[in-house]
């Protein structure tokens, strides 16, 4: 639990450095595939793992968030990007499919596509991880003290 509890502050810390950046830089994108990444590390990935690195040395962040999802969340896709007021809103989703008001979509917006996509993409780790935690049967403790050994013998 304490695990969980300690994952779970990591991840608001990040997200809320991906929400007070004006632009995404090499760093903070690193910083998010350090913490956030698990299958970018396996061994076949190697392939993927090295475009990424390229696309983050070359500055193309977006490109680098997108194939970020495909590699991490290959289960969920982007739903919506729009631009409007001075922000862009990303939504992501399991079910885009399905209509808006029936899908429960992840959401985030910043001033920044890129910052947009990571900060969704951030928000959606974190809902996996809950449901994850939420799935897992909790047994209560009791204590030894409560029962005591009984000798049974069949005497039939």
């Amino acid at each position: 639990m304490l695990l969980n509890s300690q994952r779970s502050e990591q991840l608001a810390a990040l997200a809320g450095q991906v929400s007070a950046a004006d632009e995404a830089t090499s760093e903070l994108f690193s910083e998010v595939v350090v913490a956030t990444a698990r299958r970018l590390w396996a061994p076949g990935e190697a392939a993927k793992a090295t475009q990424l690195h390229d696309l983050i040395e070359a500055g193309a962040l977006t490109q680098a968030a997108l194939n970020l999802i495909d590699l991490e969340l290959p289960l969920w896709k982007l739903r919506r990007i729009a631009y409007d007021e001075g922000e862009w809103h990303c939504a992501m989703s399991r079910q885009r499919e399905l209509p808006e008001w029936l899908d429960q979509a992840v959401e985030a917006r910043h001033a920044s596509l890129t910052l947009a996509i990571l900060g969704a993409y951030i928000e959606t780790i974190g809902q996996i991880e809950l449901s994850r935690e939420r799935s897992r049967p909790s047994v209560p403790q009791t204590s030894a003290e409560q029962y005591e050994p009984l000798y049974c013998e069949n005497f039939a």
